[in-house]
């Protein structure tokens, strides 16, 4: 048992009796302790900046909507799960669809509840909610999305397990500076990890300040990392494997165009997972790393193995125009390992310009000459 789990039962045992307890810690900010049974939200709405809701070791049924900024939100590891409310909402993972206007927007429905969501970090353009942090807990079976996030600066989710839930495990949309750490993302209906813009309206790539996606597990969902119509973060140190597709960096017709991303240092192996098209997008499998109208992108030092299929966008590294016919440019792909990908390890059906490929490891390219 570690130091960091011992102090949280220390301080689970301290309130232990007392209800929704809250006890002040160092800084002067309190511990609201939720046990199985309570309500969180009561929690949360009760929680001041600063302030943690921590819930204990069991299953927690219900959603939650977070709006206060600097709160923490944080369970005692993977035993702490959250859980839909029975006959609300729970998924049986039926076949992906494309995320639907309201597939985030919890308060534009009322909760996060209503939207299918299980944890909703929730602020609006003039109201941001900044500093969240969500950490060491497991949230799965929701219809649509185990952790959303609208409008939130600086939001950390770290050591959180989205399991089974029917959109996205984790997804953001209008955010910034954000840190997904240690996560675990598996079985879920579309991207293990989405961020994105907004899915609501047709709007250039927004900046995300450096957003972090690093040293997160990936697994067995359609795809693992979704960043679509972003700019400026990495996704680094990454391990992805069994999804249909690993990494999709997407970008389309609007201006400013995304790009600026970092993919670097990333384990992706064998993402051989069979997934049928969609409205916009043909059947996935053996992807490693797609790259679809987007620019300035630096692709490199990724560790890309036995990724095969043959769908349009099969191959280790595949740069492709996208659906609305718009060009990648100006992307660097160095110094990645690649082997057993087919139909190749590096694949370039773009017409965009500037597209380099220099000092990887491999045997296959389609066109030839690119290893």
């Amino acid at each position: 048992m570690n130091k960091c789990h011992i102090a949280y039962l220390a301080c689970a045992a301290a309130l232990l009796g007392t209800g929704l307890g809250a006890a002040p810690s160092a800084a002067g900010h309190k511990v609201h302790l939720v046990k199985p049974g309570e309500s969180i939200q009561k929690a949360v709405d009760n929680a001041l900046p600063g302030d943690t809701v921590l819930l204990a070791h069991g299953t927690h049924h219900g959603s939650v909507d977070v709006t206060t900024p600097g709160l923490t939100l944080r369970g005692m590891g993977r035993g702490t799960v959250l859980v839909p409310e029975a006959g609300a909402g729970a998924t049986t993972l039926p076949a992906p669809t494309l995320p639907t206007a309201t597939a985030g927007a919890a308060r534009a429905t009322g909760s996060c509840a209503a939207a299918g969501n299980g944890i909703c970090v929730t602020g609006t353009k003039e109201h941001g909610v900044d500093g969240v942090t969500i950490a060491s807990l497991t949230v799965t079976g929701f219809a649509k999305t185990g952790v959303h996030a609208l409008e939130a600066d600086r939001l950390t989710v770290r050591n959180v397990t989205a399991v089974r839930n029917g959109v996205w495990g984790i997804a953001t949309e209008r955010s910034a500076r954000g840190v997904f750490r240690g996560n675990t993302a598996r079985d879920n209906g579309d991207a293990g990890l989405f961020l994105a813009n907004t899915v609501k309206e047709e709007e250039g790539a927004s900046d995300t300040g450096g957003t972090v996606v690093e040293r997160n597990r990936l697994e067995g969902n359609r795809i693992g990392v979704t960043i679509r119509r972003l700019r400026n973060l990495t996704v680094a140190g990454n391990h992805l494997t069994g999804n249909c597709a690993a990494v999709f960096v997407v970008g389309d017709e609007n201006k400013p165009k995304a790009g600026l991303v970092t993919v670097r240092e990333n384990r992706i192996e064998r993402n051989n997972k069979s997934c049928p098209k969609t409205a916009r997008l043909d059947a996935l499998q053996g992807s490693g790393i797609v790259l679809t109208g987007t620019e300035d992108n630096l692709i490199t030092q990724n560790v890309i193995r036995d990724n095969v299929g043959t769908s349009p966008l099969s191959g280790g590294i595949v740069v492709f125009k996208s659906f609305v016919g718009t060009p990648s440019e100006r992307n660097r792909i160095s110094d990645n390992l690649l082997e057993g990908n087919s139909p190749a390890d590096l694949v370039n059906t773009d017409p965009g310009e500037g597209n380099t490929f220099q000092g990887n490891s491999c045997l296959t390219s389609k066109p030839a000459g690119l290893c």
